[in-house]
């Protein structure tokens, strides 16, 4: 069947924030340049429901696509749009992850209302993120840092730092330039030491696993990025060893190399900082979700599993 013979609305499921729907729209594009009629469906998740809670209060599963998932079983929608670092490490097996779109920079950033603002080793300010991983990462290269809980979509975080009481926002960059709001960039962290979440800077797509087999193909064709499925199946399977999620202050980053190897470091973090376990792996393409189980088995051995049941054990899991 031609795209252009293919004339089923595309029933897209995504939060309704401006970045979430950015993301949907940015695969609704590719959708329909691919010849497919499109339609937004926005629908609420937890995670946007509940705001005075933080991330590891709510738990680690589903807090931004449970609902979402509902729509696909429930037949509401064909497809769900998510940040790919927000979407569960492990999968449900009536569902699939069926592409991912070409990454952005994945870096974290910080910003600020002040030009002159400086995060350095010794600085004391007080600085907004809802994210565990950043949290502890701050305690570990800038111990003086004071942190506090930020939630809520871009805009609402930003408002917050302009009234204060805190210096400033540390944020992806992939959220931050897609808004538009990269002139209060004032520091980028470099990747190889204070490493993203698993997933990144990119955007997932799901889908039902018994959705039909040709539009799932068509899907695929219109949307997926090879080299950025590549690595975010190191990642997630390096997740999905460690069994981690948005309260686990675990880490990782897949990159080509320029031979077209997979290089992976990742790790974990203590909550204060004090222990920090990174590890690197490289190698061919299609061993990708292998060295992401590697990498995780690695990093548990060396300690990894103490420090998720202190961790579990201080949140009372």
């Amino acid at each position: 069947m031609e795209n252009n013979t293919i004339v089923k609305t595309i029933r897209i499921g995504t939060r309704g924030s401006k970045l979430a729907l950015w993301q949907a729209n940015a695969v609704a594009d590719k959708l329909q340049a691919a010849g497919l009629g499109t339609e937004i469906v926005i629908i609420s998740t937890k995670g946007d429901q509940i705001l005075d809670r933080s991330l590891d209060k709510l738990g680690s599963k589903g807090v931004f696509t449970e609902e979402l998932e509902i729509g696909l079983r429930e037949g509401d929608i064909e497809i769900a749009v998510h940040s790919a670092k927000d979407v569960q490490s492990s999968i449900p097996e009536d569902l699939e992850l069926v592409a991912f779109m070409e990454r952005e920079v994945v870096n974290d950033v910080v910003l600020s209302f002040n030009p002159d603002f400086k995060l350095e080793r010794d600085s004391r300010a007080m600085v907004g993120t809802s994210s565990t991983r950043r949290k502890a990462l701050l305690r570990k290269y800038y111990p003086n840092v004071i942190t506090a809980e930020s939630r809520g979509n871009l805009q609402t975080r930003l408002q917050k730092l302009k009234e204060g009481p805190f210096e400033a926002l540390i944020l992806a960059y992939a959220g931050v330039v897609r808004m538009g709001y990269d002139d209060l960039i004032v520091h980028t962290f470099p990747d190889d030491e204070f490493i993203p979440a698993a997933g990144q800077g990119s955007v997932a797509v799901e889908c039902a696993r018994n959705l039909d087999p040709e539009l799932k193909q068509l899907l695929k064709d219109a949307i997926d990025h090879a080299d950025t499925h590549v690595c975010l199946v190191a990642e997630r399977a390096f997740l999905r060893t460690m069994e981690g999620g948005c309260s686990i202050p675990s880490f990782a980053l897949a990159k080509l190399t320029a031979e077209g190897n997979v290089r992976i470091q990742g790790g974990i973090v203590s909550l204060d900082g004090q222990q920090h376990l990174s590890e690197i792996f490289e190698g061919n393409r299609d061993e990708a979700e292998a060295l992401g189980v590697k990498l995780a088995e690695t990093i548990l051995r060396q300690g990894g599993d103490q420090i998720l049941r202190e961790i579990r054990s201080e949140r009372g899991e």
